[in-house]
Order: C-alpha cells, then structure tokens, then sequence
C-alpha cells in the first residue's frame, strides 16, 4: 500500500515495482492540463507501452503539450509505427543519440540517457529506476525489483529545469523548435543539508554528484548501511568507503542481483565478493526475479531512490538522476520494503562456503573483472582511472 509522506513542504510516496508506479503515472497523465516531460530509458512496445501509448495521444488530444524522450539505445527497438503514431497524434518525439544502432565501446556512444522521470504541468515528478516495460517481460515468473517515487513541492521546479533544459540540448542537435514556453527558474544548488535533493550526473558540471552524495552519507554512517543495486561495480574510493564504515562498527547490507543478466558485469562484480564479505559485510542476493532497483537507506534517515546504478556506466557515463531524502519515516518505509525482499526472496553468501569456490569459477569471475576493468579504463577520463 502506498503511504505518503509530508518532508519539509513536500509530499512523497514511494512507489514499489510497475505495479504502484504504473497506475499512479497514468492517472497523473490523464489529469494533465498543461504539458507534460518524460524521459525513459527502455519504451517497450509491450502491454505496458501500448498502454501508456494510449494515454499520451489522449492527452495530447486534449491540448497538452507533450515532451517524449527516448534513448536510442536502450528503445532501440521501438517500432516506427509507434513513433508515428504518437506524432501523429501529436505527441513531441526526440532520440538521445538515437544514430547508435548497436553496441559500441566509444565513450560517446555509451553516453546514455538513463535517467526515469516524469513531469506533468510543472507541478508532479516521478523519478526512479523503472522503464516503460511490462515487470513481467522476458519470461518472468514475478516483477522486477524496482522503486519510484512521486514528488509534489519546490524541488519539482528543479526537477523542471533539467529536464527541460535537457529537452532544448536535444531539439537543437535535431534542428527542432521547443514546443514549450514556460519560464522556469533554477533553485538554489542542493546542499546536504536540505532534507530533498534532486541529484544529477552528467558529463559536465554534475559528472560526480550521485557518487559524492553516496560517499559522503557512507562516511557519516554509524549504525548500518543498506544498499540494493542492480549493477554494483564500484571503484576503488567507493569500495573503501565501504570498508572503512565496516571498521567502524556500522553493519553494511549489500542486496544484489542474483540471476546472470549481463555475464561479463556480473561475474566482474562477483569477483569482489571475496574482499567484501572477509571484513564482514553481508551481501544477499535476489533470487524472486532480476533486481533492477537502484536504493539505499543509511541510519533510517538518509535514503536515495534513483537510476543510477554503483558501476562505471552510472557513476561516469550516463546520464542519471536520483532523489536523495533525509526523513526518518521515508528511510524507514525504504528499509522495511528492503528487509522484506531479502527476508522472503533472496540467498545470504556466506563466507566460509563462498572461499571454497571451484578454479574455474574462480578464473571465470577474475578475468570477468579484469576485462570489466580494462574497457572501463578505455573509456573513462583520465582522472578517474586511479578509481577503477
């Protein structure tokens, strides 16, 4: 059940998997007045695509303005027809890096928009780790793990700025002219003091901000550390941040994938399995489906909900988006959900078992990391290289 909660003049609910986040998305856009911003990553022309699809060419109906922006890799495989149906209707379409039709290892083609987020009259956000696309695709026998929330308050006016900033970089790189006249101002830049913070990364003034606000929350911990990730490959300060809390005496809980998505990254991350749990942190795997949430809680009263991943293609690739929240029955609320899922649905690595692992697995998961390390290394500036 949802549960709102009142933070410093602003209004939050976090929303759990495609079935919370859903249905209060496409209500917020079929109550659109004015305009409407989104940004995905994945557009899947699935059950749920067509869904939200429908709910677009009928807002644009109504005369809302609608700004729709898609990666051109990660929705890649959205067919033209949908494309043109939706402008038909009217519906504004615009590709992020939309000439990049495969995979490639260039820096500049990885550059992805991984950012989720939503903004309907300037007035409601929703940001998070979710993708337009059905929970239960590719054969799943339950949803993925994922987390949004919805956002009403000032911050929302920041959350504005980016992505219509974002929206006129792109229209003009496209030779388009923005549909949108609104007149919006930036706030003040966040403080880690304020207890709502929209954080960005992206490949200019923000490029380290996400790994910052973690690292610092990391660094002020005292009793315990919760962080579920998709895709958790960190570097050498992150790693050491981890540990140095461990040292601490504050407990550390790392709830990661379990099912093999992507091979190379997931047997890279395993390879740091051995160091993390020898000075004692605990790690749980999910085991119900693939876990694709990108949260943490940290002493029940710092927590982030977000798209960015703890790897290099999060941390220094992509474009991402998080909201950080310093409220105790927020925090509290995020830990719960979390403590449940690896209560009922994942599988605790336990030392002793994990450092008998058989030599092929052993060569299987440290040339993993190697390989990991070496195109991250061809592909991150030169400053962070020392990190990896």
């Amino acid at each position: 059940m949802n549960t709102h909660h009142d933070v410093a003049g602003h209004k939050l609910t976090l929303l759990r998997n495609g079935e919370e986040y859903f249905p209060r998305l496409i209500e917020a856009i079929n109550s659109a007045q004015r305009t409407i911003y989104l940004e995905t990553y994945i557009y899947a022309a699935d059950i749920v695509g067509r869904m939200f699809s429908t709910a677009l060419k009928n807002a644009a109906s109504r005369g809302v303005v609608i700004h729709l922006m898609l990666d051109g890799f990660g929705s890649s495989e959205l067919p033209q027809s949908w494309q043109d149906e939706l402008r038909k209707a009217g519906v504004e379409v615009l590709w992020f890096r939309k000439e990049v039709g495969r995979f490639s290892l260039q820096r500049y083609h990885l550059r992805r928009l991984h950012r989720k987020l939503v903004l309907i009259d300037g007035r409601i956000a929703f940001i998070g780790g979710i993708n337009i696309i059905d929970d239960m695709s590719e054969g799943l026998t339950a949803p993925r793990l994922d987390f949004a929330v919805e956002i009403e308050g000032e911050i929302v006016k920041n959350i504005h700025v980016s992505m219509r900033r974002l929206w006129l970089l792109v229209a003009w790189t496209h030779f388009h002219r923005p549909g949108e006249r609104d007149k919006v101002r930036l706030l003040r830049r966040a403080n880690s003091q304020q207890q709502v913070q929209f954080i960005t990364r992206d490949n200019l003034r923000h490029r380290r901000d996400i790994e910052k606000s973690y690292l610092k929350a990391i660094a002020g911990a005292k009793q315990e550390i919760i962080i579920a990730n998709a895709y958790f490959l960190p570097g050498r300060r992150f790693r050491r941040a981890l540990l140095e809390a461990v040292q601490r005496g504050v407990r550390v809980v790392l709830f990661l994938q379990g099912k093999v998505e992507y091979r190379l990254q997931h047997y890279a991350t395993m390879a740091l399995y051995g160091e993390l749990l020898h000075y004692g942190i605990e790690i749980y795997t999910y085991q119900a489906s693939f876990m694709h949430a990108k949260v943490a809680v940290i002493d029940s009263e710092w927590s982030t909900v977000g798209s960015s991943n703890i790897d290099p293609f999060s941390l220094w690739l992509a474009r991402e988006a998080n909201l950080v929240v310093q409220d105790k029955l927020f925090a509290c609320n995020l830990r719960d959900q979390l403590l449940n899922e690896i209560k009922l649905s994942s599988r605790q690595l336990v030392p002793t078992i994990w450092h008998k692992l058989n030599i092929l697995n052993w060569l299987m998961m440290h040339v993993s990391y190697i390989l990991a390390r070496l195109i991250t290394s061809m592909l991150v500036h030169n400053k962070e290289r020392d990190d990896i």
